[in-house]
């Protein structure tokens, strides 16, 4: 029964955790596009992933809050732990999407106080404000989500979605990859190369991506 226990628990964080990454990235979609109409003026729609509304760095920062800065207490913590936190964040997918796919997304180099371009003081503070957001008002309503994840529907949707957001980050990854391939002139060597030049040619995903940069 204890063994039962533990199970159950550990599938219930799993769905918990899942579902703070899908709700953090989808956030994320609407933020900068909230962004862009408010510092730019310009209707912008930016996404992480191929297909649907998913900013996946906001989706592991939301995973971050609720693994780390909901165990803080004040407010103040929660902003220096937020900031810390957010700009390791930045930096180490900026890095990552560099080394996959030879781009990047975001460029602070112009910032003051910025570090290699990846993040900066500025959105550091961002980063600071939105942890402590989250402590008072996000948190209190996830810690809630465990009866609304136990309902069976639920439970059949989070499996669905799951298979859906694991495909969707795997192409996505292919296709950014392959693009990067391309770039430098490497040919395809198999069926999957050619069908990924087919049915996501630099057109398709320059549309997509609208804001990275090619890292020459």
């Amino acid at each position: 029964m204890e063994k039962e226990n533990r199970i159950a628990k550990i599938v219930n964080l799993i769905i918990k955790i899942f579902w703070i990454f899908v709700i953090g990235s989808v956030f994320g979609f609407f933020a900068e596009m909230l962004y862009g109409a408010v510092y730019t003026r310009t209707f912008v729609i930016r996404r992480g992933l191929i297909y649907g509304p998913f900013i996946q760095v906001y989706g592991m920062g939301a995973i971050a809050y609720y693994l780390l800065i909901a165990k803080v207490k004040e407010p103040k913590e929660a902003f220096f732990s937020g900031m810390i936190m957010g700009g390791i964040l930045e930096y180490i997918c900026s890095f990552f999407q560099e080394i996959l796919f030879g781009t990047i997304s975001w460029d602070y180099s112009n910032q003051f106080l910025n570090f290699n371009g990846r993040t900066c003081l500025l959105y550091c503070f961002y980063w600071g404000i939105i942890a402590v957001v989250f402590l008072k008002t996000i948190y209190p309503w996830f810690e809630k989500m465990e009866l609304f994840t136990k309902k069976k529907s639920v439970r059949i949707l989070t499996v669905f979605l799951m298979l859906f957001m694991t495909f969707d980050i795997t192409i996505s990854c292919m296709a950014g990859s392959r693009q990067n391939q391309r770039h430098r002139n490497v040919p395809a060597k198999n069926s999957v190369d050619v069908f990924l030049d087919n049915r996501y040619p630099d057109e398709y995903l320059d549309r997509i991506y609208d804001n990275k940069k090619e890292i020459k």
